[in-house]
């Protein structure tokens, strides 16, 4: 079975000052971490030319193909019936970018080949850093 998943799509920044310009980022996701995405952006389109990776939970991004979800700094919602438009908010600027919907839905059923949802566990890891921090409460 794969535990990790990678794909690259289709998409467009959108900015209200200059023309819309195509990107091609990529979606991941990994059994290690059940209820992330990511999505990494060229370098080219990062502002110091590293590129840049978001993560956010695939709740929301499942939420956010069906209706306007999130109300941090990821927000998703549908624009039309075949785009979807997500919002990356830091602490002085906000990146509008538009999807392909059915690219989204694609690897977030991809994403449930790799871990089924509701059975996302983080492994033992987790229940040994609760019992030594909960450890006499």
């Amino acid at each position: 079975m794969r535990l990790d998943l990678e794909q690259p799509v289709r998409a467009r920044i959108v900015t209200p000052e200059f023309p819309e310009f195509p990107i091609r980022p990529t979606l991941r996701y990994r059994a290690a971490e059940p209820f992330a995405v990511h999505i990494d952006f060229p370098a080219h389109v990062s502002a110091d030319e590293d590129g840049v990776t978001w993560t956010f939970a695939r709740s929301l991004l499942e939420e956010g193909l069906d209706g306007a979800a999130g109300v941090g700094d990821v927000r998703i919602q549908p624009c039309g019936r075949s785009r979807t438009v997500v919002e990356f908010h830091a602490p002085h600027d906000m990146a509008v970018i538009r999807f392909g919907t059915a690219s989204l839905r694609r690897f977030l059923q991809r994403s449930y080949a790799v871990v089924e949802p509701g059975r996302e566990d983080l492994g033992p890891e987790l229940d040994h850093c609760l019992m030594s921090l909960l450890d006499g409460v």
